[in-house]
């Protein structure tokens, strides 16, 4: 039985079938000389958001995981907005990997201004890392997880900095919640959805401890589903689902480049200085599903992520 049935609100779904029509406010003030840190920057989502920071003078610190994709990019923001751009490579389906962005960040004399968690995969088939953790929790919520937790004191004792999690709708299709004893899916049928909608659900789980934590802090941390939009994502399952994807979901997609305009305008904006722990569809602020506000299940979450993520 669903635990979080009876919580479920018809206005709430209303809001999002309608929210994922709207356009995203936008946001025209420069951001010179400022630090964006973005992860998964060479395809979609993260490659437009970077070209539009880049655009209005911000510095760019790319964390991806293929060199030739990120130096090819480089070169082309340096030669479009000559601002300065560089990069990282981590593959976050290796935790060594992680830690080693993550030392990486924390050592960084200049201070973040922006932390956009981007990268993510989906797959259709349950997969697991060397690690042994299942690929998509790891990829799309542990390795943001343990880069927050990573640089928590550094970016606390900054004046300012602001978190967002690229997440998802796709968190509502976890709606027996988050299965904290069964990452492994052993008891539950694996499922594509299921198992992107558990890790989107725990990076929601993540930002009520997140936010509580840097409360009283110039931190915050927000959420938010970039929309219906084109990308590469799922590109690296079978055929069929391929097949399904090109026919089905990529005609009615909408372009990146609106899912770049929210994050400037939640990056940059002063309407969201002093704004912490919140979802967005784009820029509209949404109830995320009730499995996702479980503040209990935060908690355990928490404490799991630590010993997952050898913290």
């Amino acid at each position: 039985m669903n635990p979080y049935l009876k919580q479920y609100t018809w206005s709430n779904i209303q809001a999002m079938l309608k929210n994922n029509k709207s356009t995203p406010k936008e946001e025209h003030k420069d951001f010179r000389g400022h630090l964006v840190v973005i992860t998964g920057a060479t395809s979609g989502i993260g490659y437009e958001t970077a070209r539009l920071f880049a655009s209005h003078g911000a510095k760019l610190l790319m964390i991806n995981r293929n060199i030739k994709k990120s130096e090819q990019f480089k070169q082309e923001i340096t030669r479009d907005y000559n601002v300065q751009c560089d990069y990282f490579i981590a593959d976050f389906v290796h935790l060594d990997q992680i830690h080693a962005a993550s030392d990486m960040l924390s050592h960084l004399e200049t201070d973040i201004d922006v932390l956009i968690h981007n990268a993510g995969v989906y797959n259709t088939k349950k997969k697991f890392t060397d690690d042994d953790i299942e690929e998509v929790f790891q990829v799309n919520y542990l390795a943001s997880f343990i880069i927050n937790y990573r640089l928590k004191e550094k970016l606390r004792n900054q004046k300012t900095v602001r978190i967002i999690y690229v997440n998802s709708e796709g968190h509502r299709f976890a709606m027996a919640g988050l299965k904290i004893d069964d990452l492994r899916w052993e008891r539950q049928r694996y499922t594509g959805l299921k198992g992107y909608g558990s890790a989107k659900t725990a990076q929601l789980l993540s930002m009520i401890q997140f936010s509580s934590y840097f409360q009283g802090s110039k931190v915050t941390i927000n959420a938010m589903h970039p929309g219906d939009v084109k990308t590469n994502m799922g590109e690296n399952n079978g055929n069929i689902y391929k097949f399904f994807k090109h026919l089905i979901i990529n005609p009615s997609a909408r372009s990146p480049i609106l899912s770049a305009q929210a994050l400037y305008y939640l990056g940059v904006s002063d309407e969201m200085e002093h704004v912490s722990g919140k979802f967005y569809n784009f820029t509209t602020e949404e109830t995320p599903a009730p499995h996702a506000l479980d503040v209990g299940v935060a908690e355990k979450l928490w404490e799991k992520s630590i010993e997952m993520g050898r913290l």
